[in-house]
């Protein structure tokens, strides 16, 4: 009786060490900012498809099938099953294990001419004793591994979605400069011909002729680099559908949608919660706060149970009659190993180091991106003011040249000054446009959202 009263407690203490070596939770990150350069008061507004505020059901086509049959998320679907088998994994060591083995033999006397036969049946079932945590803290790191695994793929989508869009947007940019451009040039060959009139009646010198033929040949030689990145645009789009016949989305969309004005922003810390990548970095340092306690737990004894049982028989019908049973524990430690275990543990240490370091650049980045996209649409706005203003003065100015011109009152230079500066910042309007929807799709990217952990394996 006095032997059970020592173990006893010992067994408890043991039992109550089993948490020794789990992690200690983490601080948060400081020197965060309070808020944006361009912060708002009113609550965050976390877009959820943020690109069906565009209001194109060709561009929301689009992007659910990028979402569904692009080979990056279906890699990224791939890598989360991997991770989500490799958690069941080190789970299923929490549980005793079973498992059984049969055997026949048979053994014949020459003298006799007789066969004995022997038939072997036997179950075994083992199980360790996690005192260390080691067991748990393998658990915890897979399952935090799985987890970070989901949020790569929400960021996977998170990109893809943007890159999606921006294309689109592309495309209809570099249909309208197209379209520009082939007007511009209609307009510079009427006004050749009207220069080219003038000329046969003395009205205007050769020099002109050769300035607008000039004029004419240089918009004329826009339209093919306009329709190679428009098709360049095409095949990236093709790419990001993952279409394997390589055939082009027909983009029927003639107009770039007006984004409204700035959704409201949050302070940083709710912005970087809504982040995947912020949120994987998280997780994985966290994994690897857990690999530090396994690895320090490896260095600990390891007490395992063991038991089995074996029938045997030399009578296949009377197998189950003779029986045998054990039940046995045991207890493993390392002596000497060369500092093995230790330089594991140095390693997942050194891990850790590097996780965090990969955290604070992952959540410096978030926040330099959403800073970046709110002000790349800020001034990008104040300069389509300026160009707007600048176009309409520019228009005036061709004008009063065209007609100052007719009365002969000046040279044709000035006017095909003016006419090369209309037509400039005419394309620049078209691009100008363009560039706040690219600043615009940006900011989205950089709130990342909810909105990924909708999506499902097909």
């Amino acid at each position: 009786m006095r032997p059970l009263l020592l173990i006893s407690p010992i067994f408890t203490l043991l039992l109550c060490s089993c948490a020794l070596y789990a992690p200690d939770e983490r601080a948060e990150l400081n020197n965060i900012p309070e808020r944006f350069s361009l912060y708002s008061e009113d609550a965050p507004d976390m877009q959820n498809r943020w690109w069906e505020s565009f209001g194109s059901a060709e561009l929301n086509t689009l992007i659910d099938e990028a979402l569904t049959n692009s080979p990056t998320i279906q890699q990224a679907w791939a890598r989360l099953a991997q991770a989500e088998a490799i958690a069941a994994k080190a789970g299923a060591a929490r549980i005793p294990s079973l498992g059984y083995e049969t055997s026949t033999s048979g053994r014949r006397n020459m003298q006799t001419k007789s066969t004995l036969k022997n038939y072997d049946l036997g179950f075994s079932a083992s199980y360790e004793l996690d005192l260390w945590g080691r067991v748990q803290s393998q658990t915890e790191a897979a399952a935090l591994d799985r987890a970070a695994s989901r949020e790569q793929l929400n960021s996977a989508a998170v990109s893809l979605a943007a890159q999606t869009a921006l294309r689109w947007t592309g495309i209809i940019s570099q249909k309208l400069q197209t379209e520009l451009i082939r007007s511009q040039l209609e307009s510079n060959k009427t006004s050749l011909e009207l220069i080219e009139l003038r000329f046969r009646r003395s009205f205007a010198s050769a020099l002109d002729v050769y300035q607008q033929r000039q004029t004419v040949a240089a918009t004329e030689s826009r339209i093919p680099l306009a329709e190679l990145r428009e098709q360049l645009l095409r095949n990236e789009l093709t790419a990001l559908l993952g279409r394997a016949d390589f055939q082009n989305p027909e983009i029927t969309g003639d107009q770039l949608p007006i984004p409204g004005s700035l959704p409201t922003i949050g302070i940083p810390a709710e912005v970087l919660a809504n982040r995947p990548d912020v949120r994987r970095a998280g997780l994985q340092l966290r994994a690897a706060d857990w690999a530090v306690s396994a690895s320090r737990a490896d260095r600990l004894p390891a007490i395992r149970l063991t038991a089995g049982a074996e029938y045997q028989n030399n009578r296949f019908s009377d197998l189950l009659d003779d029986w045998f049973a054990n039940l046995a524990g045991s207890v493993t430690g390392p002596i000497f190993e060369g500092g093995r275990r230790k330089a594991e543990v140095e390693r997942t240490r050194a891990v850790v180091d590097e996780r965090l370091a990969a955290y604070r650049e992952v959540v410096i980045n978030a926040i330099k991106e959403v800073e970046d996209a709110l002000v790349s649409e800020q001034k990008q706005r104040d300069y389509i003011t300026a160009l707007d203003r600048n176009l309409e003065l520019s228009r005036s100015s061709y004008d009063e040249a065209v007609n100052r011109y007719r009365n002969g009152l000046i040279e044709y230079l000035p006017v095909l000054v003016e006419l090369i500066g209309l037509q400039n910042l005419e394309r620049d309007r078209v691009e100008a446009q363009y560039n706040l929807l690219q600043y615009r799709i940006n900011l989205y990217r950089a709130l990342g959202g909810s909105w990924p952990n909708e999506l499902s394996a097909n």
